[in-house]
């Protein structure tokens, strides 16, 4: 399984990037509508969910169960919560703060169960963890302030999105040099 879930390192590169980009677009135009914000919110969470969906298929093809089950979940949630947001764009700022941060807050308990399963594989894998204790905390964060609306809780939202996706990078890219030891270990050696 290790070596399958290191294989797509990508996927989890695609993901980190899409949550930057979301965060940067957030802190690019501040004075953004709610509909431009809730068609940002909507596009990254789709491409968040078919990431996690792909990696949990793979993870999947390379267990025959184990750990894939709730980053397929994962991704479940994160297209819901994707084509919501598209299907009422007129939906309001409370409705919309409360679709993030039960989504946030999902995805968070999701990702901090995977996290601990794939600890079994990988010794002291904590960044998954890590990222799923922020979704959590920023979804508890936003529910604690309703009345601050989704526009005033707008820098909250880029910088949560901008953090998640450097964790998410940063786990892409040591499961790539993961990768790359398990690949060089089993190499061949040379003849002599």
């Amino acid at each position: 399984m290790l070596e399958h879930v290191c294989k797509h390192w990508w996927v989890l590169l695609v993901r980190g990037l899409a949550a930057i980009l979301f965060g940067v677009l957030t802190f690019a135009w501040p004075g953004i509508t709610l509909l431009v914000l809730i068609l940002f919110y909507a596009a990254h969470a789709l491409v968040d969910g078919i990431a996690a969906m792909v990696l949990g298929f793979q993870m999947r093809k390379a267990t025959g169960g184990a750990p894939w089950g709730a980053m397929v979940l994962v991704g479940i949630v994160s297209i819901i919560a994707g084509i919501v947001a598209f299907a009422w764009p007129g939906i309001t700022a409370l409705a919309l703060l409360y679709v993030v941060a039960f989504w946030a807050i999902a995805r968070g308990v999701f990702e901090i169960m995977a996290a601990i399963r794939l600890r079994k594989e990988i010794d002291n894998e904590w960044l998954l963890g890590l990222a799923g204790l922020a979704s959590i905390v920023f979804g508890v964060l936003l529910i604690a302030r309703p009345g601050a609306g989704i526009l005033a809780l707008l820098w909250l939202v880029g910088s949560f999105a901008i953090a998640f996706g450097i964790l998410e990078i940063v786990l892409a890219f040591r499961l790539k040099g993961l990768r790359n030891r398990i690949s060089s270990r089993a190499a061949p050696a040379p003849a002599a």
